[in-house]
């Protein structure tokens, strides 16, 4: 059956009484199940009719022994109904239920047995509806074997099947959809516009319509679910590794700032004893001026190649000095026509310079 040609198909469902519509991509398979129950039907009526002949010619005999006797009985009746009828005549409410039960058109009707009638055919609408479109999107999910662009099916082509299938209009599509856009309930369609973050309001601006629950195989979704483990379990060693090296890193800058710290405190030590040692040189006539100059105190304790690689510890031991050591003071002099900031070693005030 695979095999057939679109036209076959067609010509096999016409053979078997059956009209189809349009024949696409997404209603052949539709047809192909339908001429396949059409011909199981037609096999089980073959095979019924022996057993029906039997019966008929079983039933035949007795029907020939009853037929007088039904015949005069049905006479009777017949008569008592006229009888009846012409006694005492229906009421317009008997009358009014009596015709409940024709067949009727409730396309223009408004009472209440209409009105189910139009729902029943409104929720079998949606019903497939909703079906098509959770296959669709599950093939959309799953390896999109059709090619979709999008999981959102056009209007069109959604209104192209449910006519194939149902054999609805565009009109009662698009009181379908009217029905969603005014039920509060959860459907699982969703429709949507030109732009997809706003909320469509009316019918005119659906331009797709799209399944809130994609219908998907055992093995799509275990593999979905595999995928979605390994993600997460590799988000999180990720976010371990960042972690861990934003520790390593940290260690690092702590061990740094440790250690020019600790350097801070030698400059601040071998400052202080340059200073010392240079009043101490002053006292005893080996220094011209009890002061000394910051920068030659500087180049003194550090050498050119190191004094950039220096300069932050020596501008913190400079800071500290200013700020913690009371011994040390800071003056500013001129020094061979320049001024210049010096140092100068602060005795207490009982060997001060005044008692020297």
């Amino acid at each position: 059956m695979a095999g057939l040609s679109d036209l076959e198909l067609r010509r096999e469902l016409q053979a078997l009484g059956f009209q189809p519509g349009p024949i696409t991509d997404t209603t052949r398979d539709v047809y192909r199940n339908k001429l396949r129950r059409l011909r199981g039907e037609v096999r089980l009526r073959e095979e019924a009719r022996p057993r029906g002949e039997e019966r008929l010619r079983e039933e035949a005999r007795l029907r020939e022994e009853l037929l007088l006797w039904a015949s005069l009985g049905l006479l009777f009746v017949f008569l008592g109904i006229l009888w009846v009828k012409m006694g005492k005549p229906s009421a317009p409410q008997e009358a009014e239920d009596n015709m409940k039960l024709l067949p009727v058109d409730c396309e223009r009707k408004t009472d209440e047995f209409c009105q189910a009638k139009q729902k029943a055919a409104l929720l079998e609408l949606l019903h497939e509806l909703y079906n098509f479109l959770a296959i669709q999107a599950g093939n959309f999910e799953c390896g999109n074997p059709e090619k979709l662009k999008s999981k959102c099916i056009p209007v069109m082509e959604a209104q192209e099947y449910i006519a194939n299938v149902t054999g609805s209009s565009f009109a009662k599509f698009e009181a379908a959809l009217t029905w969603i856009l005014s039920s509060n309930k959860d459907v699982g369609i969703w429709l949507k516009g030109e732009d997809p973050s706003e909320l469509v309001t009316t019918v005119d601006k659906v331009v797709c319509l799209e399944s809130a629950r994609p219908r998907m195989g055992v093995s799509c979704r275990l593999s979905r679910a595999l995928l979605t483990a390994v993600t997460h379990v590799l988000i999180f060693f990720w976010c371990l590794a960042f972690l861990w090296g934003l520790l390593i890193l940290l260690k690092y800058r702590w061990r740094k700032l440790e250690e020019e710290e600790q350097a801070m405190y030698e400059m601040v030590k071998k400052i202080i004893d340059v200073v010392q040692d240079h009043y101490v040189d002053w006292e005893q006539d080996m220094e011209r001026y009890p002061y000394v100059g910051i920068l030659h105190v500087r180049d003194t304790l550090i050498p050119p190649q190191s004094r950039r690689r220096m300069k932050r510890v020596w501008d913190r031991a400079v800071e500290f000095l200013a700020s913690n050591e009371s011994r040390i003071q800071t003056e500013s002099h001129r020094v061979a026509g320049e001024d210049m900031l010096v140092w100068r070693w602060t005795k207490p005030s009982s060997f001060s310079d005044s008692e020297r």
